[in-house]
């Protein structure tokens, strides 16, 4: 998989967040909930227009690049974000945390910022320098939905039905287009063509008569999912790995031992995507001390808490390593018997 550039342009004009952050930090008026809702949603019409005006050709080119350049400027506010809850930074993001999404002061809202603000910036850029070098970034892309998806989705229940319920302010509803928006650039992602693997029918062949014993990065892989699998149901996270990485790790463990699942390595890059950010969220926020004493893991198991954890986020990776390093096996089965001997004597 080839590394994009960065797109300069766009680390510029996101670097303009900490001024104007800095600047609206210290207006008066937005002391009120609507002000910073309206301001914010003022802010990033601007943001689009001045894009569009700047990029235009890279715009008619692939439109995400737009969707890149607004989410690259929102990553560095929270990052902003995540350093002044932390006491790294002072006076940029304090009106926002207090009348736009108290939700984000608790410690798992600071840990979804850094995440959003280091990992999803870096994707932000690269994904920009491909549209502008005219290279791929499907790869990058399928990474960055999966990731996002399980950001929003943890976002929007824990302010829904967490105690900050009662606190939902206008700035809320700006989460909206944060949903709608990725699902139109999945379905874009999605669409684009895969890069070319250049597997020759041979080569898929002798890859697919292989059993599992006979594959042992296979069969290790396997063994993860399983012990994933009943590892999910005895954790935190419950409502999301439930339903959605619970199913997938059964349904992984299928596609590594009968061959011809094409499907499994873009899916594996979403649900590696997916669990990355919700492990760095969940590990994070499980040892901040803005977490209750109660629910804290002791200091005393940090250590297993750690490895069990780091455990569980790498597995996914390894798997859409795999995937991508060697495909064949998820290939569809060439033709055989009259079809492919028609084909051969035309």
């Amino acid at each position: 998989m080839d590394i994009p550039p960065l797109a300069g342009k766009i680390a510029a004009l996101s670097l303009s967040a900490l001024p104007v952050s800095y600047a609206l930090n210290h207006v008066s008026a937005l002391s009120h909930p609507l002000w910073v809702a309206l301001m914010s949603a003022l802010i990033l019409g601007l943001l689009f227009v001045a894009v569009y005006s700047l990029s235009h050709g890279e715009i008619s080119y692939d439109p995400l690049y737009a969707v890149f350049a607004v989410f690259a400027f929102t990553s560095v506010v929270d990052l902003i974000i995540a350093l002044q809850e932390d006491g790294y930074v002072v006076g940029f993001m304090d009106f926002y945390t207090k009348e736009g999404e108290p939700y984000l002061r608790t410690a798992h809202g600071v840990f979804i910022c850094y995440w959003d603000g280091t990992v999803h910036y870096l994707l932000y850029l690269a994904m920009a320098g491909a549209i502008c070098r005219r290279k791929r970034y499907r790869n990058f892309g399928l990474y960055w939905l999966g990731s996002f998806g399980m950001s929003i989705l943890v976002f929007l229940t824990g302010n829904i039905l967490g105690k900050y319920s009662s606190e939902i302010r206008p700035a809320f509803f700006l989460t909206i287009p944060y949903l709608l928006v990725p699902c139109w650039a999945g379905v874009r992602v999605f669409s684009q063509p895969r890069a070319p693997t250049y597997c020759t029918a041979n080569t898929v062949q002798e890859e697919q008569r292989k059993g599992l014993l006979q594959r042992p990065a296979d069969l290790a892989l396997v063994v993860y999912l399983i012990l994933a699998g009943f590892f999910t149901l005895f954790r935190g996270l419950m409502l999301m790995y439930m339903f959605y990485v619970l199913p997938f790790c059964g349904l992984a463990a299928y596609a590594l031992t009968f061959p011809g699942c094409s499907w499994l390595p873009d899916w594996a890059l979403v649900f590696a995507g997916a669990i990355g950010q919700a492990q760095f969220s969940h590990m994070g926020a499980s040892m901040h001390l803005r977490t209750p004493f109660t629910y804290r893991v002791p200091e005393d198991t940090w250590g297993c808490f750690f490895v069990c954890n780091l455990l569980y986020a790498l597995g996914p990776h390894l798997l859409a390593y795999r995937c991508l390093q060697w495909p064949a096996f998820f290939h569809q089965p060439p033709p055989s018997g009259p079809i492919a001997l028609h084909k051969k004597q035309h």
